[in-house]
């Protein structure tokens, strides 16, 4: 990764908070490189100012796979698990990096308490394939939130990626048996892609459950693993809620406006990630031997 300084000379780089003539918003790095690619950041950064004071830096590592266990693989797609802990400088550099395209971002060095998941696409170009982007989360949230920050990079987003992120950290909080959500308050990119994915597990639960049976919140939360408040805002941002008296209720969902939803945002019937994708660890993978 390069990191190359904008307008400002050297001896006048300051904090992103004091540059002369310059708003607090108004990124103070150019341009970044990631790959092969050139990326314009959009906000100001929190690199030490010695590192972007007009020199160019390239990671020694940049060809050398991300640190961390895999966890999942599936056609071209790659993601680790790195504990921030004990990658501290890996996790470290992604969360600076995150920060020019992150409003919110506010954890850069104190990364020990954090999982990170980088997701990574195979490429001809590259021995070990290009991060496009990752999400990262509490070892320990007493919120039970499942992502703490998560960003595609420019250039690979509106390309689905972000819901393989999301559907990847509602996996792994249902095999850990736990409940979540993204720690909120989300940004408007941010809830946009979670109603979208919140909506399309909610379509594809009630596609699959019987005529005529009863099915509460509560049943499709239990089975995707997502909060009953999120599912309520997906039921009401689908619009498929119909008031009507039944022996079991009066609120009932219209399957053919389900479809209807469905068809108009071109969801699939099938999951964004591949649960038998995901590597199990040899420490889940095993019994204890007598």
């Amino acid at each position: 990764m390069a990191v190359t300084i904008s307008s400002a000379s050297p001896s006048t780089v300051l904090s992103p908070n004091r540059t002369p003539n310059r708003s607090p918003m108004e990124p103070n790095v150019a341009n970044v490189v990631l790959g092969n690619l050139h990326i314009q950041p959009w906000y100001p950064s929190f690199y030490p100012e010695d590192m972007v004071g007009g020199r160019k830096k390239v990671c020694p590592l940049r060809e050398d796979p991300p640190p961390g266990l895999v966890i999942y693989e599936k056609d071209d797609y790659i993601m680790h698990e790195i504990d921030g802990e004990e990658h501290k400088l890996y996790a470290q550099n992604l969360s600076l990096l995150s920060k020019l395209f992150l409003d919110t971002k506010s954890v850069f060095f104190d990364v020990s308490t954090f999982l990170y998941y980088p997701l990574i696409i195979k490429t001809d170009s590259h021995p070990y394939g290009q991060v496009v982007g990752f999400f990262s989360k509490e070892k320990m949230s007493w919120d039970n939130n499942n992502v703490a920050c998560i960003l595609v990079f420019p250039p690979w987003q509106r390309r689905g990626l972000g819901q393989i992120l999301i559907a990847a950290s509602y996996e792994l909080g249902r095999r850990e048996g736990r409940f979540g959500g993204p720690e909120r308050p989300l940004s408007t990119l941010g809830r946009k892609g979670y109603i979208n994915f919140w909506c399309a597990e909610v379509y594809r639960h009630l596609l699959r459950a019987p005529l005529k049976r009863t099915v509460t919140v509560k049943d499709i939360s239990e089975a995707t693993y997502i909060m009953q408040e999120d599912i309520l805002a997906a039921l009401k941002e689908m619009d498929v809620l119909e008031s009507r008296k039944t022996a079991t209720g009066n609120i009932v969902v219209n399957k053919s406006k389900l479809r209807a939803w469905a068809e108009k945002h071109a969801v699939s019937k099938e999951p964004v990630v591949d649960t038998e994708a995901f590597l199990e660890s040899e420490d889940e993978g095993s019994e204890m031997e007598e």
